[in-house]
């Protein structure tokens, strides 16, 4: 698996229709995690690659998708992005986490396992 680059209309398809919806319904079929990004960010370039490991890791257990802040301000206005790199989890039967910062891979893992994998470490 590779990380997939997220449209606003494809947020809207495959994950949740803020447009017709107020209350958080995921309609994805594996937790997903979504990084918020710009292509002249240092920290969202250092990060990039450890998202790519980690997609192939996971494989089709989770979904990591990209959004650029600059391309998709519509989607980083509806999560409120002020600072970025700017992940977010959301687990299957869970309200989604925003975590902002590079964070490194341990942590990163760590976040997937137990908040949306619900593996205990």
């Amino acid at each position: 698996m590779k990380t997939i680059q997220l449209t606003s209309e494809m947020f809207k398809n495959e994950i949740f229709d803020y447009t017709t919806g107020k209350e958080w319904a995921f309609k994805g079929k594996v937790p997903a995690l979504i990084d918020f990004y710009a292509d002249w960010c240092g920290p969202c370039k250092m990060i990039a690659p450890v998202l790519e490991e980690l997609a192939g890791e996971y494989g089709d257990q989770l979904v990591i998708y990209k959004v650029d802040t600059e391309v998709e301000q519509e989607l980083s206005s509806v999560f409120q992005i002020r600072s970025i790199p700017s992940m977010l989890f959301i687990p299957m039967d869970k309200q989604p986490m925003m975590q902002a910062g590079a964070l490194p891979k341990p942590h990163l893992k760590e976040i997937i396992d137990k908040e949306l994998l619900g593996v205990e470490a």
